[in-house]
């Protein structure tokens, strides 16, 4: 009986590790995706990646909705030219987790060159199997 419970009890713990493996998998995945939509400026994407009450904020203190964020990278309002991202960090808690990361990027907003570094903090919620960015804050490093 001993043995039976041990088993039991070692299944439970293995599947729950099992599970919180393939949530972080899951977030590093849309992470990725999301940098990846970021440079592109798909629409599509960008929907995709975001929960509909998102909000996006920027180090210069500007905030937007997701679709004023959508618009601005599909339009090319915004544009990512390259991104790179360093010293990533991930924290989930059930349905939420925190990414933070060094983001450092060239941009090509309103005509003009830019060269970017910032500090972000992302926060994602998990809605039915797929990670969706809830919340975006950047600075200036």
């Amino acid at each position: 009986m001993k043995k039976l419970i041990l088993s039991i009890a070692f299944s439970i713990l293995f599947f729950s590790l099992l599970n919180a493996q393939s949530k972080e998998q899951k977030l590093l995945s849309a992470v990725d995706f999301l940098k990846d939509a970021l440079l592109s400026g798909d629409e599509t994407s960008l929907n995709l990646i975001t929960a509909d009450n998102l909000s996006y904020g920027h180090s210069g203190g500007k905030i937007e909705d997701k679709k004023s964020f959508v618009n601005s990278l599909a339009s090319k309002q915004s544009d990512f030219v390259t991104i790179d991202l360093k010293e990533q960090t991930t924290k989930i808690n059930g349905k939420t987790a925190i990414v933070r990361h060094k983001l450092y990027a060239s941009t090509f907003d309103n005509g003009k060159t830019n060269d970017v570094k910032l500090g972000v903090m992302l926060v994602f919620i998990y809605e039915k199997g797929d990670w969706k960015l809830l919340g975006r804050q950047a600075f200036k490093l």
